[in-house]
C-alpha cells in the first residue's frame, strides 16, 4: 500500500494546533482539538494494521502490541528519565513527588485517570503538571490495547463484513454517548477512553469504507475537511464543553481529508508538513515540559518562542535517533520478553517513580523548617469527599459535626477549606454546618443548564438553601477573578480586568439578585471579597526563598497594589453596592496582607496549599472575620 503522505501532513497540522494552543491559547483558541485529529489518525492506521492482517488470517496480537510498544515507549520514557534527572535539582520536594507519581502513571499508560482525578484539563492547576499531556497517549494505548482483543474475539464467530458494520455502528453509538456524558461528567469525558473512542473508531470507519470519487471530488474533500479541522481550531475554545456535540467538527474533517486521499496535495503533502508529521510525536512530547517550565519558573513571554524551537529540536532529535531505532520485534518464547527493551524500559521507570513518591520527594533533603511549613500547608481532610466537580443533589452535600446545622457554605473551590475552618470554629457552640462546592463554577443563578457546567447544580443548590429552614447563616465565595471576567490566572501578571463585557455585567446584576434573596429569608449572608491569588505554588515560593537563604517565617505572595487591580471591578462594585444589614462582606486581605503586599507565609503560618487556594491554617485565619455569634 502506497504511505500516505497526506496523513503526516495531517499530523503536522494537529501538533502545529496543539502546541500553538498551550504556549498561548490565544494564537489558537480550539487548538486542543489537534489530539482528537490524532485519535482519528491513529484509528485510521490501526484498522488498517489489524484488518490487513485479518484478511490474510495472519494477524499476530502479540507482534501488533510489541510494534506499538517500540513505536511509543522509547521517547516517553527519554522524556520521563529527563524530566526526574530536572526534577532532583530543581523541582520542590512535593512537586518532585507528584512528578515521580505522574512518570508513573504515565509509562504505565493510565495517567488519564489519574488527572482525571485530580483536575479538571484546562484548570490553572495543570500548569503544575509536566507529564498531563500523557493523558492522550495513555487513551491511545488503552485503545491499542482493547481494540485488537475485541476484533480478533469478533473474527472467531462472525464474517469481516459483520465486523465492519459493527465498528461503523458502535462509532456512531459512541459519539452518541460522547454528547451525554460530556454534559453529565464533563471532566471524566475530556480524559477518559470511553468518550473517545468513537473518535479513533471514525478513523476505522475511513479506512473500511473508503470513497472513491474523481479528482475533483477528492480536492472538495480535501478543502471541506481542512475547513472544518480550521474552524474547529479558530472558532471552539476551552470555554465550550469537550469532547461533547462540536467535537464531530474537527472528527468530521479529519474523516473527510483521509478520504481525499490526497498524496501530492500542497496542503499536506508539502515537504516541510511532512517532516514536522514525521516528527510530530515527540514533538507533542517535548513541547509540553516547556509549557510549564516557563509557568512554573515565572519566566517571560519571550520564552514562548524558544520553547517552541526546542520543541521543534528535540521532537527532531528524539524522532531520528529514539523512534527509529531498530528494536527487536519478534519474540518466539515468553521469556525472551524480558529482554524487550520497552518493557525494561518501563519497568525502570516505574521503579524510580515508586521511589521518588513513597520518599515523598525526598523533602529529608530540605531543612525541618522548610518541611514543618510543607506539613502545614494542607487542604481540607474532606476535600475529596464533600467538594464535587459533576453534578450531584445538593441533599446529597456535606454535613460536619453536629445534628445543630444552621450554617452553610456555597461557592466554587475556594469555599472548601472555608467550610472546614468554619465548621471546626462552630464546634464547641454545638453548632454545625453544611457544604455545597462545585470546582470552577461560574455563578450561574437563573442560567440555563448548558450555562455552566454547575448551572444546574448551582440553582437547584440555591433552591434546596432557601427552601431548608434550618440554614440561616450562609456564606458565599466565588473565584470571581476567572468566573465572572473569564480571566485566566496562567497568564500572571498580566492584567486581565481592563474590559468587563456585558454578560459579565448581567453576571453580577443577577449576583446581587442573589444575595437579596437569600438576605430576604436567612439571618445573615457572608460574602467573601477575592481571595488573593499567588503568581506560583506556595511550595514553589519557600522553596526560592529557601534556595537563597531566606527567612521562611514571611513569604511574599504577591504585592496588594496587583490583588486590588487584578479584582477593581468586584471590589468597586462590593464597595459601593447597596445591601441590607444583614449581609456583611469579608475582606481576605485583612487576614492576609499588610499595607504593601499579600503573603503566601505570614507568621510561621502556611496560607495557601497551591497557588491560590487557602491551606486550612490559612482559612482560619479568614474564619477570624466571620462574626459566629450572631
Amino acid at each position: 500500500m502506497q504511505f500516505r503522505q497526506d496523513i503526516n501532513g495531517l499530523r503536522a497540522i494537529a501538533v502545529i494546533a496543539v502546541v500553538l494552543f498551550h504556549f498561548n491559547p490565544d494564537w489558537m483558541p480550539g487548538g486542543f482539538a489537534g489530539v482528537d485529529v490524532f485519535f482519528v489518525i491513529s484509528g485510521f492506521l490501526m484498522t488498517r494494521i489489524i484488518f490487513r492482517g485479518l484478511e490474510k488470517d495472519n494477524f499476530s496480537l502479540s507482534k501488533f502490541y510489541i510494534a506499538r510498544a517500540n513505536r511509543i515507549i522509547p521517547a516517553l520514557a527519554t522524556l520521563c528519565l529527563v524530566l526526574l534527572l530536572f526534577g532532583w535539582f530543581y523541582l520542590t520536594p512535593l512537586d518532585y513527588k507528584a512528578l515521580g507519581k505522574h512518570t508513573g502513571s504515565s509509562i504505565g499508560f493510565f495517567s488519564n485517570i489519574t488527572y482525571w482525578k485530580e483536575s479538571g484539563y484546562f484548570d490553572t492547576a495543570s500548569h503544575e503538571k509536566w507529564l498531563l499531556h500523557t493523558w492522550s497517549l495513555s487513551a491511545e494505548w488503552q485503545f491499542y490495547i482493547i481494540y485488537p482483543l475485541i476484533l480478533v474475539a469478533m473474527k472467531r464467530f462472525m464474517s469481516l463484513k459483520v465486523i465492519k458494520s459493527s465498528i461503523l455502528v458502535g462509532a456512531v453509538i459512541g459519539y452518541a454517548f460522547c454528547v451525554f456524558s460530556t454534559h453529565t461528567w464533563p471532566d471524566a469525558s475530556y480524559y477518559l477512553l470511553s468518550t473517545r473512542a468513537w473518535e479513533m473508531m471514525i478513523g476505522g470507519v475511513a479506512y473500511l469504507y473508503p470513497l472513491n470519487t474523481s479528482e475533483n471530488g477528492k480536492k472538495a474533500l480535501e478543502w471541506s475537511g481542512l475547513s472544518l479541522i480550521i474552524s474547529s481550531f479558530m472558532f471552539i475554545s476551552k470555554d465550550d464543553l469537550w469532547p461533547g456535540h462540536l467535537s464531530i467538527i474537527p472528527v468530521l474533517g479529519v474523516f473527510l481529508l483521509i478520504q481525499a486521499k490526497r498524496n501530492d496535495s500542497l496542503l499536506t503533502g508539502n515537504i516541510i508538513f511532512r517532516h514536522l508529521g514525521k516528527w510530530s510525536y515527540s514533538i507533542y512530547l517535548w513541547h509540553w515540559p516547556f509549557v510549564v517550565a516557563i509557568y512554573y519558573f515565572s519566566l517571560s513571554e519571550h520564552f514562548i518562542y524558544l520553547g517552541i524551537s526546542l520543541s521543534v529540536l528535540l521532537g527532531f532529535l528524539s524522532s531520528k535517533y529514539i523512534e527509529r531505532a531498530k528494536l527487536k520485534h519478534d519474540f518466539v518464547r515468553v521469556i525472551e520478553y524480558f529482554n524487550c527493551k520497552p518493557i525494561l524500559l518501563v519497568f525502570s521507570v516505574a521503579l524510580l517513580s515508586v521511589i521518588i513518591s513513597s520518599n515523598d520527594g525526598f523533602i529529608q533533603r530540605t531543612p525541618h523548617e522548610y518541611q514543618d511549613l510543607v506539613s502545614n500547608s494542607t487542604p481540607s481532610p474532606l476535600r475529596k469527599k464533600c467538594h464535587i466537580g459533576e453534578y450531584r443533589s445538593p441533599s446529597k452535600s456535606c454535613e460536619y459535626f453536629e445534628e445543630n446545622v444552621s450554617w452553610a457554605t456555597f461557592g466554587d473551590s475556594h469555599t472548601v477549606e472555608i467550610a472546614y475552618a468554619l465548621a471546626e470554629k462552630l464546634r464547641p457552640r454545638k453548632v454545625g454546618l453544611k457544604h455545597f462546592s462545585f470546582s470552577g463554577c461560574r455563578p450561574s443563578y437563573k442560567e440555563p443548564d448548558d450555562f455552566s457546567k454547575c448551572s444546574k447544580w448551582y440553582n437547584e443548590t440555591i433552591e434546596y438553601i432557601m427552601n431548608n429552614d434550618r440554614l440561616q447563616n450562609i456564606v458565599f465565595n466565588h473565584r470571581f477573578t476567572t468566573s465572572i471576567f473569564g480571566g485566566d490566572a496562567t497568564h500572571y501578571p498580566k492584567d486581565i480586568m481592563n474590559d468587563v463585557s456585558i454578560d459579565s455585567s448581567i453576571i453580577i446584576n443577577k449576583l446581587d439578585e442573589l444575595i437579596l434573596l437569600l438576605a430576604s429569608k436567612k439571618d445573615n449572608v457572608y460574602v467573601f471579597y477575592p481571595i488573593p491569588e499567588l503568581p506560583r505554588s506556595i511550595t514553589q515560593l519557600v522553596g526560592d526563598k529557601l534556595r537563597n537563604g531566606g527567612d521562611l517565617n514571611d513569604v511574599i505572595g504577591t504585592n496588594l497594589n496587583w490583588y486590588k487591580n487584578r479584582n477593581k471591578h468586584i471590589i468597586n462594585h462590593f464597595n459601593n453596592a447597596k445591601f441590607p444589614e444583614n449581609v456583611h462582606f469579608i475582606k481576605p486581605e485583612d487576614a492576609f496582607c499588610d499595607k504593601e503586599n499579600c503573603y503566601a507565609v505570614k507568621d510561621g503560618v502556611p496560607l495557601y496549599f497551591d497557588d491560590n487556594h487557602p491551606s486550612v491554617l490559612g482559612a482560619s485565619k479568614l474564619v477570624e472575620l466571620i462574626n459566629t455569634s450572631n
